[in-house]
């Protein structure tokens, strides 16, 4: 299976692109971050999104879109900028034809670090050791993203054990 993940922000949107093989090991495949540019209008940033997403999944050929769900944010005006770009993120994927699933904060954090309230750094270097990468990606929001599609992976893997138990 090979999961895209993405991380949406307003001044990173990071992707990361995973693999799980038929033996459950998990490789890297690509990543990066989609840099934005606060001069520039907030439909001009959401369409740079688009275009590049659409780049990335037409290059890595991806199963299923990983995303970060909703979650409450003290600033009303960032929450609803976030909101846009997740928005894209899902609208992009959907006309690409790929489902998309969202993971709290939590349950990728306890995926990858096996701990729910792990600081960005813990979350770097899991990814980092994980996936045999040289060193954390960076920005943190790569890393993110591949902590997403490391998530859906470990929880897609647990789900199918559990069903073929039954």
């Amino acid at each position: 299976m090979r999961v895209l993940g993405i991380d949406c922000g307003g001044e990173y949107t990071g992707y990361g692109v995973v693999e799980q093989d038929e033996c459950g090991r998990i490789h890297y495949v690509c990543s990066g971050a989609i840099r934005l540019s606060s001069h520039q209008a907030l439909e001009l940033r959401l369409m740079k999104i688009g275009e590049e997403l659409s780049d990335v999944i037409a290059h890595s050929a991806p199963e299923i879109v990983a995303i970060e769900d909703v979650f409450y944010a003290v600033n009303a005006k960032s929450a609803l900028k976030l909101g846009h770009v997740r928005g894209v993120a899902m609208l992009t994927a959907a006309q690409a034809g790929l489902p998309v699933i969202a993971y709290s904060p939590l349950s990728i954090k306890s995926a990858v670090v096996g701990y729910g309230r792990a600081e960005k750094l813990q979350v770097q270097l899991m990814v980092a050791r994980l996936l045999a990468l040289p060193a954390p990606p960076e920005p943190p929001d790569v890393a993110d993203a591949l902590a997403i599609a490391i998530c859906h992976l470990h929880t897609a893997s647990t789900l199918e054990r559990q069903q073929a138990s039954v």
